[in-house]
């Protein structure tokens, strides 16, 4: 058994939302570096090559990629072998974004009702997903997540005769019914199987995953590029401007379901796809 304590815990997610706020990660660093290099619309190039400056500049002055610094999603896969001590592991978290956003002068986006809109001014709570894995590690995953994207995401209840074409057709009316809106190039995560609930939250942990890895299920690969192929014969470009760039990248999880159903969830990300890991 590993004790770890939750100070631990606020210390890195302070840093990470810090972190994922103002530098590209390195697969997404590469990606926009293809991406650039292959597309073929003079337009299109010019608004990657804009998309590339900002980002540059965001680094190197310290201000954030984007004005949306999103809603903290975190991922805290914990080991069986730790034993978490020194507070509550969810208010240790709330206080690493709590500081991460307000040391880090980070925009605060979140209203403590959704009706009412009354704003936290600290950007918490954050959404927190929990599993315990084997071994005595802590793997935190901090993803924010801005809105323009998100709001063009969606959950497709489909019929388990409507197959995989029906999921290749839901997947693609998403995208493009997202547009210029989420932001393009996009990252598409897709979670498909599971429950209502489930194939969402498939979906979400699909855009932390690095976007030059692929599945390791043969068809899911296949379905993995087939389907970036065709998003990027959308025309939709980068900045909804045109072009061949639309998504950098499409990352597909699976799980098992109900032999009456065929949940899909589509969860767009921006150009961005901002994520930051640590194990501790």
């Amino acid at each position: 058994m590993r004790t770890v304590d939750v100070n631990v815990l606020t210390q890195n997610i302070r840093e990470m939302c810090i972190e994922a706020n103002h530098f590209l990660s390195p697969d997404m660093k590469k990606a926009f570096t293809m991406a650039k290099q292959q597309e073929k619309a003079p337009l299109g190039r010019q608004i990657l090559l804009q998309l590339q400056q900002n980002m540059e500049i965001a680094a190197q002055d310290m201000i954030p990629i984007c004005q949306d610094t999103g809603m903290a999603v975190v991922f805290l896969e914990v080991g069986q072998d730790v034993h978490l001590v020194g507070g509550n592991v969810e208010d240790a978290v709330n206080e690493g974004v709590r500081q991460g956003y307000v040391d880090g002068y980070l925009r605060k986006s979140v209203v403590k009702d959704p009706i009412y809109r009354e704003n936290t001014k600290d950007n918490t709570p954050a959404i927190i997903h929990y599993s315990i894995v084997p071994g005595d590690r802590v793997k935190i995953t901090v993803a924010p997540k801005g809105f323009g994207s998100e709001n063009m995401s969606r959950v497709f209840m489909l019929k388990p005769a409507d197959g995989i074409e029906g999921v290749k057709n839901a997947i693609l009316t998403a995208v493009k019914d997202a547009g210029p809106n989420a932001c393009p190039p996009m990252v598409v995560g897709v979670g498909i199987g599971g429950t209502f609930e489930k194939c969402a939250l498939m979906a979400k942990k699909a855009l932390t995953r690095s976007v030059d890895e692929h599945s390791e299920i043969p068809y899911v690969r296949e379905l993995e590029e087939e389907l970036l192929q065709k998003i990027n014969k959308s025309g939709i470009g980068p900045g909804g401007l045109g072009g061949s760039t639309t998504a950098l990248a499409v990352n597909i999880n699976t799980y098992p379901t109900h032999i009456a159903g065929l949940p899909v969830a589509v969860n767009i990300c921006c150009h961005v796809n901002r994520h930051a890991v640590r194990e501790i």
